[in-house]
């Protein structure tokens, strides 16, 4: 039986994680959640994740920070999402993959792990 996907979902709002984390479980891939940024990137070393939905907008790292911090070592590809849309082009810049604007709907942030993982895998 091949492994399945681990999505690393990263949101100060624990909230956002469960959504994500029970949409995905339930089609077949393995959910990680996280609060920080800090956590994310030992998250990365530790959990080998396949993708990593990242939001932007956190107290302590923000998202940009952790992009910047992840890209000096990996390749992780990155979806970043925020309420402040005008973070999109940043996050791109820095090293994201895609970028969604909250509130989003959560079939379309699905959509967008199943095409970065057929892409990458």
């Amino acid at each position: 039986m091949p492994q399945k996907k681990r999505v690393l979902i990263v949101d100060d709002e624990p909230r956002i994680g469960r959504i994500l984390g029970v949409k995905l479980g339930l089609l077949g891939y393995e959910p990680i959640t996280v609060t920080s940024g800090a956590e994310a990137l030992v998250a990365v070393q530790t959990q080998n994740p396949s993708v990593m939905l990242l939001d932007i907008v956190m107290p302590g790292m923000d998202g940009f920070q952790v992009l910047k911090r992840l890209r000096a070592f990996s390749g992780l590809p990155v979806i970043a999402f925020s309420a402040r849309s005008e973070n999109g082009p940043r996050a791109l810049e820095l090293g994201a993959n895609d970028f969604l604007s909250k509130p989003f709907n959560v079939d379309d942030m699905v959509m967008r792990v199943k095409g970065i993982l057929s892409d990458g895998s």
